[in-house]
This record gives C-alpha cells, structure tokens and sequence, in this order.
C-alpha cells in the first residue's frame, strides 16, 4: 500500500499506511433407441433430447455445473515469459468455479471458518484455492501486524519478511469497497484481501491480509484491494496475537507473538 494517504486519514493512520506486499465437465451421454416400431423409435428420441437439452440448462442455469467462465469478467495479466519461454503463472480464474467454497483456517491455536468467493473474485479465489490445494501456505507465518488506523493481520509470505511468494504474481483487481470520491474505502472486519505492492495492480502473488476490525484504507495510485473472502467464525481467536502487538512496541511490524498459518482446508 503506498504511504500516499487520503486527506481524510488521521496522522496515525498515515504512518501505519504501507505496501500490502503481498483453478465440470457435463459428460455426454448417448442414448440409443432400438425398436421395431420406427415411429415410437422416433418419438422416444426425440422426448430424450429434448429432455437432455432442458437437463444441460438447467444445470448451467441453476445447479453446481454453471459455466465457470461465466463470472470471468476481466482480462488477467498476460502470460510472462524467460528468456522467451512460459514463465511460472497464477491458475486460470475458472479454478474457482464461479462459486463459493467454504473451510476453515487454523492460525496458531485459533481455528477460524473461512468462505472464499470464486464469484466476486475468480482470479484471486482460485489462486488462493490452486495454492491451498497445493500446501504452499502451511506453516507459513503472519509477519505482519498493525493496530493503528488500519487494523490488519498480514499472512502468507514464505520468506516472512514481506517480499516473498509464489514466484509468479497477478493482476487485475477485482471486487474492491467501492466508496464516495474522497473517501478512504471501508474494508469490513473479518474480510480477507490480497495484499500487493504499492501502485501496482498487478503484484498479487500469494500474500493477503486479514481484517480483525474496521479499517479505513485509502487507494493508492492502482486503486484499492481484492476481497476475495471473508472470516465466517473464530475471528476472536486472533485477540490475543493483537493484544500482544508488534515486536518492539510500533505499531506496524511483526506480531510480538510467533503467528504461523498451521493448515488451510476448502471443499
């Protein structure tokens, strides 16, 4: 996040302001219709395509098959290259699904639920899912907290010092607090987001944040943060790291208390 705060922010809430550096098939089935009788053959051929063809809707429509692309609504980051060759890359964003998934995420001793939007943010959702499914972030720490202005718990870099991750990044945004001009966006406690580098939408990588109160965060020059989730339970499971505040007595910096992502599961 850039240091560059909103006119609005507080002087404590400008020095805490930072860089938040931070993947259905429908199978086919055929139907064949032996009968002596050519004409029933035909009107039980019919009936079953027609009933086929009202199946594949109503499965798109309205059950667990809807088109996974349908929610795609932005063009990623183009593909990198080295030395003119693919370079590592996020997961397509129809590794979500276009749905919600649901799960829990253990954070030291606090066991918190965890509902992940594959909707609203299909590109961070399944890059968060893709890298869960993978363990990347088990015992992975939380270097960061703050606890003045904005009010954040920073998780998921493997270096643990903020400049780590998954070797790849990506853009663009999706699904950022909309809020009236000249007002800093209001990130809701219990949101999860994607932390990224400052004026940058296209630095997303494995790193996010959680909110545990309500934070004022202004846009920087690239805009605001992805949520691509949200803390369902447990939130209060994290109290005692934030009681215990940051090493050295600031208020921005790593948690006094060790925080370490224990697992992550999602279904």
């Amino acid at each position: 996040m850039s240091k560059k705060n909103s006119k609005d922010l507080s002087a404590t809430a400008k020095k805490t302001l930072k860089s938040f550096e931070a993947k259905q098939n429908i199978s086919d089935h055929r139907i064949a219709v032996r009968a002596k009788d050519n004409r029933l053959a035909v009107i039980i051929t019919a009936a079953v395509f027609i009933f086929a063809g009202l199946s594949q809707y109503v499965y798109f429509s309205f059950g667990p098959g809807v088109d996974p692309a349908s929610c795609v609504k932005f063009t990623p980051t183009p593909a990198p290259t080295v030395d003119g060759k693919p370079a590592l890359q996020a997961p397509l964003p129809t590794v979500a699904g276009c749905r919600d998934w649901n799960g829990s995420m253990t954070i030291n001793n606090a066991k918190l639920g965890i509902k992940i939007t594959g909707k609203e943010a299909p590109q961070a959702a399944s890059n968060f899912i893709d890298l869960v499914n993978l363990g990347f972030y088990n015992g992975i720490s939380c270097h960061r907290l703050t606890t003045s202005g904005i009010f954040v718990l920073q998780c998921g870099d493997p270096k643990g010092d903020g400049t780590g991750g998954p070797g790849y990044s990506f853009g663009p945004l999706e699904n950022t607090p909309a809020a009236a001009e000249g007002v800093a966006p209001t990130y809701k406690k219990g949101l999860l987001a994607m932390a990224r580098q400052s004026n940058s939408p296209t630095s997303m990588g494995s790193q996010f944040f959680i909110i545990y109160k309500d934070s004022q965060i202004p846009n920087d020059g690239a805009g605001g943060y992805t949520v691509f989730g949200e803390i369902t339970s447990g939130i209060t499971g994290l109290d005692k790291i934030v009681a215990a505040g940051v090493r050295g007595g600031a208020t921005d910096g790593q948690p006094k208390i060790k925080t370490l992502i224990n697992s992550i599961t999602l279904k």
